[in-house]
């Protein structure tokens, strides 16, 4: 049997890498040929393993350290590595965050040399804004239709209200002469969402708040910084820079994230916020639930081929719609 080394076998796709994660206080290394973290206890040091070929990202916490040895091995792998505040999300609590790239000089480049390609013209990135909230609405069609524990929740599209309210999202959407308008009809939209998902849990006196104590509000906030995370990871593997954002704003720092994490907000995380305030879940128990649904409704692997899809695709420069 010829022998060979990990490096020989075909990389995982980025979009179809299981693991994304976030230690702090303990030390990365390399050992044995394999990338490690180190817990020191009182008694005896515990090491726990970090598969890289399954996984994209990995973010530095508060009280971590890196070897050089265990950075080469990430970097052969194309694992992503920033250090991070407490928390782990570079848009929780607004820390700051440096990412380090692989560094190889074949790393693709066709994605972001793409999304270039129409970002400069105003109709042109209006038209992958439309493409993004078409996508979105597919993607809820899609999860509240197959998923059976939202269906017993009550989360389905036999209702005659949400009808109505797709259907005059779609037709403004279509007729949406600038971004601004695209993000007031989209406003529009989440509030009818939202009226729905607190109708069908019983959610009494529900408003949306960004700054809240009430259980549905803080879930909607805590799962949102998780699709965030997807979007990001998205973004970042693909290397497209989170400033050019075709919706949310040309000037506003990373709101490209925000336009893609609207991919997957109103179809999993809107729900399950409700339900597991309903049920008055804990916030691990809330977590664990929306990231059980990323996996079951494949939402990273969406966002990753959506935005490709926006990428890649032909432009007609006369009309600036996708052809």
């Amino acid at each position: 049997m010829n022998e060979f080394s990990s490096f020989d076998l075909k990389a995982i796709l980025h979009s179809k890498r299981a693991n994304l994660y976030y230690l702090e206080h303990c030390r990365v290394m390399q050992k044995d040929g394999r990338v490690l973290y180190l817990v020191e206890a009182k008694r005896d040091n515990q090491y726990f393993n970090i598969p890289i070929a399954n996984t994209t990202v990995l973010l530095l916490g508060t009280g971590t350290s890196i070897t050089q040895a265990a950075m080469r091995m990430l970097s052969q792998a194309a694992v992503l590595v920033g250090f991070t505040g407490g928390g782990g999300s570079p848009l929780y609590m607004g820390c700051e965050i440096e990412w380090m790239t692989p560094q190889s000089e074949y790393r693709p480049t066709e994605y972001l040399q793409g999304w270039m390609q129409f970002w400069f013209d105003d109709e042109k990135r209006l038209s992958a804004a439309k493409q993004f909230q078409q996508a979105r609405i597919e993607f809820l069609h899609k999860v509240w239709g197959k998923d059976r524990e939202l269906k017993s929740e009550g989360f389905t599209m036999s209702d005659a209200g949400l009808e109505t309210a797709l259907e005059r999202f779609h037709q403004r959407m279509e007729t949406a002469n600038k971004p601004s308008d695209l993000l007031l009809i989209e406003a529009q939209l989440t509030k009818s969402l939202y009226k729905f998902a607190a109708n069908t849990t019983q959610t009494e006196n529900f408003k949306r708040q960004h700054q809240s104590t009430d259980l549905a509000n803080d879930f909607l906030n805590h799962g949102n910084y998780l699709a965030y995370g997807l979007a990001a990871c998205t973004l970042w593997v693909l290397g497209i820079p989170h400033g050019f954002a075709v919706m949310h704003g040309k000037t506003r720092r990373g709101a490209l994230v925000f336009d893609i994490a609207d991919l997957i907000k109103d179809a999993i995380v809107l729900p399950w916020a409700f339900v597991c305030a309903k049920e008055n879940a804990t916030e691990q128990e809330f977590r664990q639930q929306i990231l059980q649904a990323f996996t079951d409704h494949k939402a990273l692997d969406f966002m990753f081929e959506e935005v490709k899809k926006v990428s890649l695709q032909s432009w007609d420069d006369k009309i600036g719609k996708n052809v």
